[in-house]
């Protein structure tokens, strides 16, 4: 009977795929900037950590601490499919690849840099990260992103803080924190070093934000904070475990639905066409990146088809049902 139960949910969950797309919502831009700031291995901690900052920046905004990882939670496949709006089983990289391997703007998934050069060719783009390989091997090499790799998260965010006191004005802008990652392999989720160092990455957040407010950087801007994967309670990831596969998605700006946690099915991938929408850049259509319920005003949510990736579509219902029964905490 539990086998019979388990299939029939299978089959409707599974059935949710099929439903069509809405039409990709991009027309007039609704803002000047997108910055997305990227955790890595903080998972869905935010809201067991004390993140004075991460609260106000969000007070107006949509926060989801549910939304889902890639089906590998590892590094190099939830980067991918965040910044090209793919799955993993899609776009195929991993950390070998991303650390050995330049990508230029010809390939066949590119990520939302490409799109933004292609709609604005002297616009500022950026990418500071701590780990490097996605600057050298994620995002593309030949559409003049400006990267910079200043080192551990304190001289990122000191990076960050100087590039902005500079004048400089970016039209989207990523950040990558790697020292919350560290704590979560040496510690596990339920230390207490690793919930403080997601409260340290709160300070670095306060500080980056309120630098962009203090240059007019932030008065028609998208401000995102999502991480691509958490960590089990005695350290690491790339289970399916909820530690693991849930992560943080928030969404601040004009428009965002004040209070809003999405909707059910809302995936780290999901910033790729947020980010897009937001600079009123059409998305392609092979992108299973989608907007959520729930998350701008007057705008429909997005169904995400089976057509465009039937074996992750598939294959994630089936990881979600495995999780639920196995592995629930």
């Amino acid at each position: 009977m539990k086998k019979l139960n388990i299939c029939l949910l299978a089959l409707v969950l599974t059935a949710g795929l099929v439903l069509p797309c809405f039409a990709a919502q991009t027309t007039a831009a609704p803002y000047d900037r997108v910055f997305i700031i990227g955790v890595d291995g903080a998972g869905r901690f935010f809201n067991e950590a004390d993140t004075p900052n991460f609260d106000r920046i969000f007070a107006d905004g949509a926060v989801d601490y549910t939304a889902r990882a890639e089906i590998i939670t590892t590094s190099a496949q939830n980067w991918g499919a965040i910044l090209t709006g793919v799955s993993y089983s899609t776009h195929a990289l991993t950390n070998d690849i991303l650390g050995s391997t330049e990508r230029s703007s010809d390939t066949q998934y590119p990520t939302i840099f490409t799109y933004a050069r292609r709609a604005f060719p002297d616009a500022e783009l950026a990418s500071f990260v701590n780990w490097n390989p996605i600057n050298y091997g994620l995002i593309e090499n030949d559409i003049n992103v400006n990267k910079q790799h200043p080192g551990e998260d304190d001289a990122v965010t000191d990076a960050i803080c100087d590039y902005f006191n500079a004048g400089n004005q970016p039209t989207l802008f990523f950040v990558q924190f790697d020292s919350v990652d560290h704590y979560g392999h040496e510690s596990g989720s339920t230390s207490e070093a690793f919930i403080n160092q997601i409260e340290v990455i709160d300070g670095y957040l306060g500080r980056i934000y309120d630098t962009a407010e203090s240059n007019g950087l932030l008065e028609n801007a998208l401000f995102i904070v999502v991480a691509d994967h958490g960590h089990t309670r005695t350290g690491g990831h790339g289970g399916l475990t909820m530690r693991e596969t849930n992560v943080t998605l928030a969404v601040s700006g004009k428009g965002v639905v004040k209070g809003s946690s999405l909707d059910s099915i809302a995936r780290n991938r999901d910033v790729a066409a947020i980010a897009l929408y937001a600079l009123g850049i059409e998305r392609p259509a092979y992108m299973t990146s989608r907007i959520p319920a729930n998350l701008f005003e007057g705008v429909k949510g997005e169904t995400r088809p089976i057509q465009n990736d039937w074996r992750d579509g598939i294959l994630s219902r089936l990881s979600w049902i495995l999780t639920l029964i196995t592995k629930p905490f």
